[in-house]
């Protein structure tokens, strides 16, 4: 392990520190952590940055946690989707991929406040932590700068499979699902297919069995390309387990709790048949 991807195992370990005994697994409801930080950003003079309390370090492994179950739920509605409609089946796996971004940069420590425009930037200096805020720059759109904040850690930068998400060309999980969302004359709604759990089932052991050398990233050109958006959705959804499992083992209560959701009703098993250059879904 590298020292810089010692400082992102620290970082995720110590904002999951404070529910290594965590009496409670319950999920904080919506809006807690942006709403810890709003009375603060809303002064006159807001500070550029805040001591964390534990507290604080928990909300945003928390976040991460419950966005990772919002990328699964999403990817189980695609995979249900894959017949009855390939439209909002594509859409549908995209926002798992996004989801899953979107966690793994909360335990990193990084979180956007919408309505407000910020960036929280959680950092730690030896048993304490900070939060910093910074004006959300004019191209730090969501769908964008999570993408691209893990591309800039050493956990990640070297992995194709957590790639810049620059809609400007074809070949982009953005740009996949902008054409899905936008374009004119689409006419991808087949005859409605009743779900099938049994189908569900079957079409996830697939997803899991696929073997590649590289990860095949969505293609707006090959629309719908749903194999390569289920496929990598697939692939980053076990990405977060397995950095978690990495980093916290079975000694972290809450996270010994919610790996496994119980809703998924054994759908998911979160296996991988790899080949050799995915042997590992985030750098050694």
């Amino acid at each position: 392990m590298t020292n810089a991807n010692a400082r992102d195992y620290a970082g995720i370990n110590f904002r999951f520190l404070p529910l290594r005994a965590a009496a409670s697994s319950s999920i904080p409801k919506p809006g807690t952590l942006s709403a810890r930080f709003d009375p603060l950003l809303k002064r006159t003079s807001p500070p550029a940055q805040v001591t964390a309390k534990p507290e604080d370090s928990a909300l945003f492994a928390t976040a991460s946690v419950e966005m990772w179950h919002r990328g699964i739920h999403s990817f189980i509605i695609s995979a249900s989707l894959t017949k009855s409609s390939p439209v909002w089946s594509s859409v549908s796996g995209y926002y798992s991929s996004h989801y899953c971004m979107r966690a793994l940069a909360h335990a990193l420590g990084v979180f956007q406040i919408y309505r407000l425009k910020k960036t929280v930037v959680h950092g730690i200096s030896g048993k304490s932590a900070h939060c910093s805020f910074n004006p959300k720059g004019a191209g730090d759109r969501e769908h964008k700068y999570y993408w691209k904040y893990l591309k800039q850690s050493p956990l990640f930068s070297a992995n194709p499979l957590f790639h810049d998400n620059d809609e400007t060309g074809p070949a982009s999980d953005a740009a996949h699902r902008n054409f899905t969302n936008y374009i004119d004359h689409l006419s991808a709604a087949p005859t409605f297919t009743p779900l099938s759990k049994e189908y569900l089932k079957e079409r996830i052991d697939w997803i899991s069995s696929i073997r590649f050398s590289a990860p095949p990233i969505p293609d707006r050109d090959k629309f719908p390309d749903i194999e390569s958006v289920q496929i990598v959705a697939y692939h980053r959804i076990v990405a977060f387990r397995r950095l978690l499992d990495e980093i916290l083992g079975t000694t972290n209560r809450y996270w010994s709790f919610h790996r496994n959701p119980s809703w998924t009703n054994s759908l998911i098993d979160f296996q991988l048949i790899e080949s050799d250059p995915m042997e590992s879904a985030y750098q050694q």
